[in-house]
């Protein structure tokens, strides 16, 4: 059973231009696991990693960075004591509510930076849409099963009751390589999965293109009205 203890959203407008945006926190726990994140606009900015006993922040690199203050992970630990004291009330207050299973409605994976091969990268395998949490996400890498550098966050609810999870596999991309990222939950039959094949993105050859053909186009434009101009003054 999973519960979350506290899970706030708040608008923040910023500027005179009212930009309106959604600042979020959630704690949550379950028997064996838990998490404490904070995000803006559904993207984590910080949480707890439990395993490492510190904080993380895993904002991409496109992004003016979010700084957090210090004291953060002392205070995730105590919110996780909390949790998991009212998981046992919440447990026996729900006990005659039956679940309802929704599987997933959406999976996709993809990558967190530009690929380029031989260098770091992240894959993101993002879940959304299922009732009740959590999934259990499994990496494979050329069709053998991988745990190494992978992580998942705790559920994260949405508006609708369903809830949202992400998991992450640190790999080096390297040409031909497959990877697919399959989930399982109680609603499904079979686990749902995604492929993802490392491909390089090369430069586009369009803008030079059109380039070299908007000059040429240009050039002969050029030498045309040479040419009458040439003509006209023959004929005066």
């Amino acid at each position: 059973m999973f519960v979350v203890c506290f899970y706030f959203k708040m608008h923040v407008i910023l500027s005179e231009h009212f930009f309106l945006h959604d600042d979020f926190a959630i704690n949550g726990c379950s028997d064996t696991d838990g998490e404490v994140m904070y995000g803006l606009d559904n993207e984590e900015t910080w949480y707890a990693d439990f395993i490492n006993s510190r904080g993380e922040e895993p904002q991409p690199s496109f992004i003016d960075h979010i700084g957090r203050s210090e004291g953060m992970f002392e205070e995730a630990l105590e919110g996780q004591r909390v949790c998991k004291r009212n998981l046992g009330l919440r447990r026996e207050a729900m006990a005659e509510i039956p679940l309802e299973n929704n599987p997933p409605s959406s999976l996709l994976i993809y990558t967190r930076d530009h690929v380029e091969l031989g260098e770091k990268n992240t894959l993101i395998c993002y879940v959304t849409g299922f009732y009740p949490a959590p999934v259990k996400v499994s990496w494979t890498k050329n069709g053998r099963n991988t745990t190494e550098g992978t992580s998942i966050n705790v559920p994260h609810p949405s508006r609708d009751g369903s809830f949202t999870q992400i998991s992450r596999l640190q790999f080096v991309p390297e040409q031909g390589d497959i990877y697919s990222c399959s989930v399982e939950h109680p609603a499904l039959n079979q686990p749902l999965t995604r492929i993802w094949e490392v491909e390089e993105q090369q430069p586009s050859v369009g803008p030079a293109v059109f380039c070299g053909l908007g000059l040429t186009v240009g050039l002969l434009g050029v030498a045309a009205g040479t040419f009458f101009l040439v003509k006209g003054n023959e004929c005066s």
